[in-house]
This record gives structure tokens, sequence and C-alpha cells, in this order.
């Protein structure tokens, strides 16, 4: 029997709700929290794996101290001595350095212990997030504020380099209401539209109606641009020279913006420089977009005190070099790594007398410390958090500490004075001091079981931009120069998710690379630099070099690269150690997300880059040329007017739809009594997120491979993610995403080819997978038209390491070696909801099974139920003519 507890998840500081499912007193599947406003059920990523590093069999398991096995007992004494000793100075030489704050009662203890110590100080540094949001905002609202927008009523919207859908705080909830927006079939016959100018590939710009892919400081451009042409004032116009802007999709951008009113909205990427912000912030002011009744709301910045991170780390940088710092305490992050190499970050580090270091296993700085502390997971600790729009949740433990660990919360106590031993008590405790009801029992219990806090959410702000302060664009191109555009790594972020194994064996969304990065270069300046695809170049900048292999990569904005951050780990768990290159090495503290003058040099080697693109491959540069290749269309498209005169497009055979009547079986052969199981996808939401693939590993006990083993095309994924390029694939071509389970064909080819009968269709319509009689002969997977089925060449599962058993789904068989295996339709869970209908004498009703991927999904792509229920949602789902 499975439990089910409330509790969030820490991301970049910010809380994302999860509904954790326990067996036995063990966690061990996570979703999206469906009270919780970051979440709303749906998941990320992110969230899904983040079980696996619970269970992880390299996080640390004691105290150190210098190195060497110590107690929890003799870091709180040392630490309560050298804090003695500061206070004769008022704590002149204490720092403290975390991540973004987002906890009401960590950002207490600190102000706290910053009253104890006036000389001292504290320092934020979160890699992932940038600053530049909240200084565009200061530029032209007069202080910093934080925006949400309501994708969901929002008609005609402009991404200036902001990958909404698949990054920052909110981008669960945003993927969700975009979705909405783009429901044509369920939505009134309304559907967004989305224009996307962008520096590097993303899957919101995979979304977009309309695309231009611009070199970074173009996108100032654009904004200028827009201001200027929808009338904002105080604003100097752009120079039309100076970014090459196509100018029908700039005038047909600015019409539709202008039609739409307060129903548009322009947004910019956390990457982009606070002038851009700025431009965007008296944009939507201009259309109306920021009143009562527009789709952007400003509130007060959720995360506390939002200093420039870059800003803030330079300036401790600084003293530690100067000797001013002699004790750090650091909660958290690995600044040793993840901060540019022109900082010497590790160099200032020496100079500091006491180092301690809160980690979850050892790393870059851990390593250089002289105290380290094992952090805990969010699973293990009490605590607390707020998500993107201020909604305060309750971190709520499932378990134990696996590894003896500590929270931040603790740690803070410790050098209030207290003993950190009891978490819970920390963390109630404060909450209480802050509550002003009267039965302060109840309203705890009641904040456990939602999981967040009724009403906690931040009220509107009324601010009213102002167009002075906003200087000239100073942009000259170099002739001849290249870009380089920093970004985090879409799977493992700023490497935080280096050793797991499911992120790094996941391929990532556009580029289909596993388990490394690459240089992202469009094929036509790779080809006027004489590069081939994995040709080993070095990458020189700022007298600073890595080495690295390229990646041909269509879309791509020419005269730039793409470098992604968080590999080239050297202190790390087994997984994750030696992967990849270290893009922080070149990375610049005055523009850390855009450098020009990159050099490119080649080696004269090659490089292994494990791509799944090219498993199965299917040449093509237009769907035309696929349907002569394949005599298919693989992707059925249409633009919108082409849909609303011909719905049925889908199924026409011009467009590649099946003659139904030719086929070699009796159509009526197998009419299923009962339960008939089945699904639908909707392409017109599906994102190409990846989430479904991370979701159906964790419910199915599914191992990783390796690089190695992916490169020859043996991931054991149940579920892909195709991604296909439509159009000119030199020029800007569209993007779609496909994701292909087991179709679990009524009439499946696999079935009659199988000599021992290891694969069968049940009498409810699901074609099963016998393990116990599967002898490996792959004649099914030969005979299946989607390539779905996965199948075990070596022993991938890991049978012995005690933590890995501990996380696994009991319901679920792990395989071992010569085992076909694929997408059951999460059997288990249809088996679940039978049992449970019986015992209550009842029918299961629509909606009751809810398959792994279909939870996830962020887009609400997904669905499932009985198509033999004339009234089931996946039924009407399957009237639609684009089914």
């Amino acid at each position: 029997k499975f439990d089910y507890y409330a509790t969030a998840m820490p991301l970049g500081g910010y809380g994302y709700g999860v509904l954790a499912t326990s067996f036995q007193g063990r966690p061990t599947k996570l979703d999206g929290l469906s009270e919780h406003p970051s979440t709303r059920g749906a998941s990320s990523k992110h969230l899904q794996a983040a079980i696996l590093d619970l269970y992880d069999p390299d996080r640390l398991d004691t105290v150190l101290h210098l190195g060497r096995l110590s107690t929890w007992s003799r870091f709180s004494a040392e630490l309560g001595n050298a804090l003695n000793e500061e206070s004769v100075r008022n704590g002149a030489g204490l720092r403290i350095l975390s991540g973004a704050v987002t906890s009401p009662t960590l950002a207490g203890q600190i102000q706290q212990l910053l009253e104890q110590y006036p000389e001292a100080r504290w320092h934020q540094y979160e890699p992932i997030n940038s600053g530049n949001k909240h200084e565009g905002a200061r530029m032209v609202l007069g202080r910093a504020v934080d925006t949400l927008i309501n994708f969901a009523d929002a008609d005609v919207v402009v991404s200036l380099d902001d990958d909404f859908l698949h990054t920052g705080p909110a981008h669960v909830r945003y993927a969700q209401d975009f979705a909405k927006s783009r429901d044509y079939d369920h939505n009134g016959n309304r559907m967004s539209r989305l224009y996307v100018a962008e520096a590097s590939p993303s899957l919101t710009g995979g979304q977009a109606d309309h695309k231009v892919n611009l070199r970074h400081p173009d996108i100032e451009t654009v904004a200028r641009l827009v201001a200027s042409r929808l009338g904002v004032s105080g604003v100097e116009a752009a120079d039309e020279a100076a970014g090459a802007v196509p100018e029908r999709w700039l005038n047909a951008l600015v019409h539709d913006l202008r039609a739409a009113g307060n129903k548009g909205v322009v947004t910019a990427g956390a990457h982009q420089p606070p002038v851009v912000h700025a431009l965007v912030h008296l944009i939507n002011d201009e259309l109306g977009v920021t009143g009562e009744a527009g789709v952007v709301t400003y509130i007060e910045t959720v995360a506390v005190d939002p200093q420039d991170h870059m800003d803030s780390l330079r300036t401790l940088v600084e003293e530690m070099h100067a000797g001013e710092v002699s004790t750090l305490i650091i909660l958290g992050g690995n600044p040793v790594y993840n901060t540019p190499a022109e900082l010497d970050f590790e160099g200032a580090l020496d100079q500091v007398d006491l180092r301690v270091c809160l980690a979850p296993a050892q790393n870059e700085t851990s390593w250089l410390c002289h105290w380290v502390i094992p952090e805990t997971h969010f699973l293990e600790s009490w605590g607390d958090l707020r998500g993107h729009d201020g909604t305060l949740s309750v971190v709520q433990p499932l378990i134990l500490p696996l590894y003896n660990g500590r929270s931040a919360w603790q740690v803070m106590d410790v050098a209030l004075g207290g003993e950190g031993t009891q978490p819970l008590n920390i963390i109630k405790d404060a909450w209480e001091a802050r509550y002003e009801g009267e039965d302060f029992d109840n309203y705890w219990r009641q904040c456990l079981a939602t999981g967040v806090v009724a009403d906690s959410a931040y009220p509107r702000l009324s601010v009213t931009p102002h167009g002075q302060g906003i200087p000239a664009q100073n942009y000259v191109p170099v002739a001849g120069a290249l870009d380089v555009v920093f970004r985090p790594d879409p799977s493992i972020l700023d490497g935080q998710f280096a050793n797991n194994g499911w992120l790094q064996e996941l391929p990532k969304p556009l580029t289909l690379l596993t388990w490394d990065n690459a240089v992202c270069i469009h094929p036509d300046t790779a080809r006027q630099m004489h590069l081939n695809d994995m040709d080993e170049v070095q990458v020189n900048l700022g007298g600073r070099t890595v080495t690295a292999g390229v990646h041909l990569q269509f879309g791509h904005p020419r005269k730039s690269v793409t470098l992604h951050l968080g590999y080239g780990r050297t202190r790390c768990g087994r997984v994750g150690k030696d992967q990849g290159f270290n893009a922080f090495n070149l990375q610049q503290a005055d523009s850390p997300w855009f450098a020009t003058g990159i050099d490119l040099v080649k080696t004269g080697r090659r490089t292994l880059l494990a791509r799944t693109d090219e498993h199965w491959n299917i040449e093509q540069s237009t769907v035309t040329q696929a349907q002569k290749a394949e005599d298919r269309y693989l992707i059925r498209e249409s633009a919108l007017a082409y849909y609303q005169d011909n719905p049925a497009f889908a199924q026409q055979k011009g467009q590649g739809a099946p003659d139904r009547d030719n086929t070699l079986y009796n159509p009526d052969e197998k009419a299923w009594d009962g339960h008939a199981w089945g699904m639908t996808i909707d392409l017109n939401k599906c994102s190409g997120c990846g989430v479904c693939v991370l979701a159906c590993q964790s419910e199915n006990n599914i191992p990783i491979v390796g690089k190695e083993e992916v490169a020859v095309g043996r991931e054991m994924q149940w579920i892909r993610v195709d991604r296909y390029f439509k159009g000119n694939l030199y020029g800007e071509p569209e993007v779609v995403h496909q994701p292909v389970p087991c179709m679990h064909c009524e009439n499946a080819p696999c079935e009659p080819v199988c000599p021992v009968g290891a694969t069968v269709h049940g009498v409810e319509g699901l074609n099963e997978m016998v393990y116990n009689r599967c002898v490996g002969t792959r004649y099914c997977s030969n005979n299946c038209p989607y390539k779905v089925r996965r199948f075990n060449f070596f022993k991938y599962a890991d049978h012995d390491t005690p933590q890995l058993k501990l996380m696994r789904n009991p319901n679920v068989t792990v395989r071992s070696r010569g085992v076909m295996e694929k997408c059951t339709y999460c059997v288990q869970r249809i088996n679940q909801a039978r049992v449970d209908a019986k015992l209550e004498n009842r029918g299961i009703y629509d909606g009751e099974v809810v398959t792994a991927c279909q939870s996830a999904c962020p887009s609400g792509a997904i669905a499932f139920g009985n198509i033999n229920d004339p009234e089931s949602r996946v039924t009407k789902l399957k009237e639609n003519t684009r089914n």
C-alpha cells in the first residue's frame, strides 16, 4: 500500500510543490502537487529525477574535518569558538555565501546572525539565474520586482530570447498555461500566436509560429524597434541597420501586438542585459497589459534581498583575496566550479582561515574546505520555501537522513548558538512565532496536509514605469568576430545534477545529445571555418582555453556558438566525473552570458558525441521529401486557417494517412469487451521537454546504460521524444517534437513473430510482455515499425547497491540481461485501480488510471483511459480529426 505526502523541492532557491509516493517508509516516486501554483499537478525533469539523488550512493555520509572523519558535535564546538573570536570584531571577518533564498525561516536566521555580528556580510550567488531582470526593473520602475504572466489569457506572446517553457522558477506553470492558449479545439476556437527572437535554440523557439535566429546583441535591437514603433516615449529609436532583424517579421509582430492590446505580452530571457528587461516593462505598459484586465502582474521579489549575484560574488572574492575574510560558511552550491574562472574563487578561498561547506557530496568546493557537512536531501529534513508567486510551502521529510546529513537551517541554528539537532523544532518554532491566529496546531496540520499555506501568494503591486534612464544602444558588431552564448545545460543545469544518471542519459531536447556538452554551431558557420561534425577543437576566449567537440545544429544563429555549462566536473561522483568540458573556464564576470571574439582551432582529432538523433534516422529536409522517401508523412501539420477549412486534413490520404481498407488483418478480428485502454498525445501541446521520459523511467525501474551504449543505439527509455526539422534546414527550420511510446497496436506486428509467446495481447487491448518467457530473439523489435522495444544486451540494472533497491517501484519487475522490455501503459496502475474498484464494488472511474507520463506532462498533452467508454475523455479526444 502506498502513502502520499505533500512537500516541496528547492531548485534555484524556489520551491516546487511535490506529491511524494512512499512505500513502507521509503520514497519511490515524485510528482507535481496539484495544490501548488508552481506545479499544479505537473512536473519538471529535475523534479522527476530528484528521487535518484536521494538514493545516490556517492553522497557524503559523515562530517569531514581536513579530509578525515569527524562528528557534528566537534564541528559545532569549533564553529562556536570561531564565532566567539569574531564577536570581538563584530564579525568583521565573517561571511556567509548562499544561493538564492526564498525561505523565510532561513532568511530570518541569517538576518539574526547579521544582527549579532554587525560587520558580517551575506553574499548570494545562483549560477542558473541572473539579476538582470531586477536591474532592468530598477531602471524604469524604481524598484526590483518579479513579473508574473498569465499565458493562458494571452493572445499574442513575444519572447525575446526567453525560454519560458523550459527554464525559470515558473516554467512548469507557464507550460501549462501556454498549452491552454494553444488548445484550439477545446478553447472556444481561440489560439494564441507566439513570436520568438532568440540567440540560442530553445524549446520555446521550437513552439514559435514566427521565429528569427539572431546574434545575442541583436535582441536589444528588436526590443528598441518594437518600443519605438509602438510609440513608447523616452526610448531612443534603434538604428534600423544595427541588427539583422527581418522587416516582414517585425511588421507582423507589431501589428499583432497592437491588435491584441492588453492580451498581448512581451517577455525577455533572464540572460538578456538589464536594458532589454527595462524596454520590455515599457512596452507592456504601453500595451496596457499590467492593469487589472491585463496578463502581467508585478509582485515583490520572492527571493530575499535580490542583489546582483555576480556583483555580490565579485565583492566576496576581492575581500577574500585581500585577507579580510577569516570565516566563510558556504550553504550549498559549488562556487569553486561554477563561477567564472577569471575571478579565481579557488585562489581566494585559500586565504580564508576557516572554511565550512554544506554539500550533499564531495565537490570542487568542499574538497578545499576545512569542514564539510553532509547536506540532507529535501525528502530527509524539514524546511520551508516560497514558489514563484510567493506561495509558502513546508518542506516535509518522508524518511530519516540516510547519510547523517544536516540542512542549511540546522547549520545556521548552530551558528546562532543552538544545537541544530531538531530540524522540525527549528521550522515549527519559527512559523509559530510569525503566526497571528489562535489555533496554531490546527493551522500547522492543515499546511502539512495540503502542502501549501493558503492565501500566502504575494499581492499585486501597483507600479508605473517611466522611460527616463534608458541608455542608448552602444552595440557595434565586430566584423568577422565569432560570438559565444553561455547557457545552463538543459539537463544538469550548472552541474548540480551531474551525478544523476537519468538526467545525463536523457537526450537534450534539441541536440539530442547525452552525457556531454559540445560547441553548438550553425553548419554554414562551421563550413566557413572548415569544421565538421564531432571535430575536436580548442576553444579560446580571453586567454583561456578548453577542448570540446563540435555539434552542427540546425536553427542556430550564424556567426555564433553556444556553450552549455555544467560539465567538466573533476570532483564528482562516479556518474558525472570527467564528462564533457567546463565552460565556466571561459565565462566572464562582466558579461557572463555573452562574449565576442571566441576562436575555434581544430586539433586534428575526433570526439565521440553520444546522440540519439541518428537512431532509426530518416533523412529529410522538408515534409514533402520525407513523403517521397518513405511514402508517408512523419508529421502532419497545417496552418490554422487551413485547418479551419479542412479539419480532417490529417486523415486525408494526400497527407499520408493510411488506407485503412487495404490491410492484411481483419479489422473486426479484435473487438474488446469491457475495458479497452488507449492513449492520445496532442502534438499541438507537446513542447518536447522530455519530462514524460523521466517519469516513465522512475515509475518502471528503467536502468541507464552509459555513454558508449547510447552511442550504439542501446538506450533503454520506454518512451522517446523524436525531434524533426521542417523546412529549409540551413535557413530557419521549424522544429516538431513527437513522443513515441509503444502503440499497443490492436493487430501488433510484434506478436505473431515471437517464437515463445513472450509478447501477447491482453484481454483489455494491451500489448503485454511476459518477461520470464523471453529468450531474446529480438524478432519483435525487428518487426516493430515504431522501434519502441528495448533489449537488455548487458546487465544494465544495478541489483547490488543497497540504496538503489530502496528507490525502486515494488510493483514493477526489475529486469535482468536478455529480456525485451517496453511501455506497458503502466499496467501496474491499471491493476491497482481494478483492485480499488473491486473492493468498493464499482467500476473504474474515467480518469482514475493516470499513467506516469500523463501525470508528469506539464502541457497536459497526454490523455489515457477506456476507449470503450463513449463518455471518457480519451474517447472524445480520439474523435478529433487530428487524432
